[in-house]
């Protein structure tokens, strides 16, 4: 399976009690692709973060190999915006909706409520 995870997952796993740790060695244990796009690295970084919470991400994932926020994925975040309540609030949200609808991914998220409408997008089991 291919999992695209949510800013919120990296808060989680990489800061504070690392909570959703466990479960991201896990997923990948079991065979599992994680990755993330340009957009939530860009959340990530804009953060309070410290070296080594920084360090620990880029050790844990391939930052370099990430999928980008393309044209495709531009188109996809647009249509989602004409179809979307409250999208004028969402569009971060929507852009990395859109990334793991065009590659195929579930998107992993701890704010489910967040992701819930987006049509064609699947969410990782909880």
């Amino acid at each position: 399976m291919l999992i695209h995870v949510d800013t919120s997952v990296l808060v989680d796993a990489f800061t504070g009690a690392r909570r959703s740790l466990p479960r991201l060695r896990a997923v990948t244990a079991k065979g599992h692709v994680v990755s993330f796009s340009a957009i939530v690295l860009y959340e990530w970084l804009r953060g309070p973060r410290t070296d080594a919470e920084r360090e620990a991400v880029d050790a844990f994932f391939e930052v370099d190999l990430m999928p980008v926020f393309g044209r495709r994925e531009a188109a996809r975040a647009a249509d989602l915006y004409g179809r979307v309540k409250g999208a004028r609030q969402r569009q971060a949200d929507l852009a990395i909706a859109a990334c793991a609808i065009e590659l195929g991914a579930s998107l992993w998220t701890l704010n489910r409520s967040d992701f819930e409408d987006i049509p064609g997008l699947a969410l990782v089991p909880e």
